[in-house]
């Protein structure tokens, strides 16, 4: 998308918080292409404000969105994971994950089970207050998602999920091969 592009797309879904950066940008560099600025920056400030609303539901239940996203990952698989597993599952640090498995296993959400043959590996699932806490909060996010989205026709909802879906695959083939 060209500059040029992005103002004329930008006329017909009016004014964001972005238009404005780009705007004083385009003052400071009027040479420079504003085009990625503009995709990303928008992908950024919607992925701020959703998690900021999103995130009521989880707090209402005393949870992060990190503690979170580690007990959909184990109910979601439907098997126990291991920590190594998790932070794989959940783009965590190994350290983060430890920490949060500490905390939810205190509040009985989580257990752990020692491998027979390796003690230093742990086995991870969901105890049933954790399952129930889970499949409790998963449709009040999932409502709330369908009201944000609702300001977009399914066409244009299918569509952005498209085009989502294929830079995101783009860019885990092209981090995962930076990483090989």
């Amino acid at each position: 998308m060209t500059a040029a592009n992005g103002r004329q797309a930008e006329a017909t879904r009016g004014e964001d918080t972005v238009s404005a950066v780009v705007r004083q940008w385009q003052a400071v560099h009027p040479d420079l292409d504003t085009g990625p600025m503009e995709i990303i920056g928008r992908i950024n400030r919607c992925a701020a404000l959703l998690q900021q609303a999103e995130d009521a539901p989880l707090r209402r239940a005393g949870l992060s969105r990190p503690e979170f996203d580690l007990l959909g990952a184990l109910r979601r698989t439907g098997h126990e994971l291991t920590p190594g597993e998790l932070a794989r599952e959940t783009f965590s640090s190994g350290a983060a994950v430890t920490k949060r498995l500490k905390q939810l296993t205190e509040r009985g959400l989580v257990e752990r089970r020692g491998d027979t043959r390796d003690r230093r590996v742990a086995h991870l699932r969901l105890t049933d207050a954790g399952r129930d806490l889970v499949d409790g909060i998963l449709p009040e996010q999932l409502a709330y998602e369908t009201s944000v989205l609702a300001v977009l026709d399914p066409q244009g909802q299918g569509e952005l999920a498209g085009l989502l879906g294929e830079l995101l695959g783009r860019l885990e083939g092209r981090l995962g091969a930076l990483r090989a």
